[in-house]
């Protein structure tokens, strides 16, 4: 699914990084995001913007270098120009733009689009899925990715988590100078001490951990509909039968973090799962 995978993971790792400089800033130098709440909130909003878009411009380079995919420059024979083709296909029947078109090595069956925009995307698939799939349920399957695609999924994830991260960030910093302030008893003074430095950090992963699962939720909701995209471009059948399919694969996958939230696959859930069981998949599909 196109639009958190490099968010959950990438922009968690950024966001958290970005909050380690600000704090230190903040504590040993004396540098403050703003001086009222207000000021906070706007600074809050620039670095957890920030963090997010950063993601996403990293997003295609980020899933290339974890899977190894590689990009289809020149198809090396058959099966790589029927991919290409079918990718081509349904890129102009969504009207977007050509995106690049990868294989990576990988057993399990598993596919997704990642990129900053429409028309600079990647879908990639896995090894595993082309040889576990018919070619009409691979053909379902790009064309979920390519709906992903389509539907601006990328911006959207990226547009939320970067609200999620600017709530982070300010509540982060509103608790660790309450926190602060009961250490010094409630005395006025310069920059945060050091445990104004400890609850941040604390406060900004936990709160981190319970945004992704806000994330994970608009994710879920997104899946369902480039599902009911994948059926619109070829066939409901097809992508219902691309579902059961992944629904009779066993093994484990392999995706990296960074990008498993644009697979395809489906994971039977719990409150941080990017995807809706594949059960509810299909039923909404059939009640179509």
């Amino acid at each position: 699914m196109m639009r958190i995978a490099l968010l959950i993971a990438t922009n968690f790792a950024v966001v958290l990084l970005l909050g380690v400089v600000l704090t230190v800033l903040e504590t040993f130098f004396g540098v403050r995001l703003g001086q009222s709440n207000a000021g906070l909130l706007v600074m809050a909003a620039v670095f957890g913007m920030g963090g997010a878009f950063i993601s996403l411009l990293m997003s295609k380079w980020i899933a290339k270098r974890s899977t190894g995919a590689h990009v289809i420059a020149e198809p090396r024979n058959a099966d790589e120009a029927w991919l290409v083709d079918t990718v081509r296909r349904q890129a102009q029947a969504a009207g977007i733009g050509m995106p690049e078109v990868a294989v990576y090595d990988a057993p399990e069956m598993n596919a997704f689009a990642t990129g900053m925009n429409k028309n600079n995307a990647l879908v990639a698939v896995s090894t595993g899925l082309l040889r576990g799939m018919e070619r009409r349920e691979v053909e379902a399957v790009l064309g979920h990715e390519i709906s992903h695609v389509a539907n601006g999924d990328m911006i959207t994830l990226t547009l939320i988590q970067g609200v999620v991260n600017t709530f982070v960030i300010f509540l982060a910093r509103v608790i660790g100078s309450l926190v602060d302030s009961f250490l010094r008893g409630n005395r006025e003074g310069g920059g945060g001490g050091i445990g104004y430095f400890v609850t941040v950090m604390v406060a900004q992963l936990v709160l981190g951990v319970l945004a992704s699962i806000i994330v994970a939720w608009f994710s879920r909701r997104r899946e369902f509909r480039a599902d009911a995209g994948g059926a619109t471009l070829e066939g409901r059948d097809a992508m219902m039968a691309a579902l059961a399919r992944l629904g009779g694969n066993p093994a484990p996958t392999t995706l990296p973090k960074e990008v498993q939230a644009f697979g395809i696959s489906g994971k039977i859930g719990n409150l941080f799962a990017t995807h809706p069981p594949l059960e509810e998949r299909i039923a909404a599909l059939r009640a179509a």
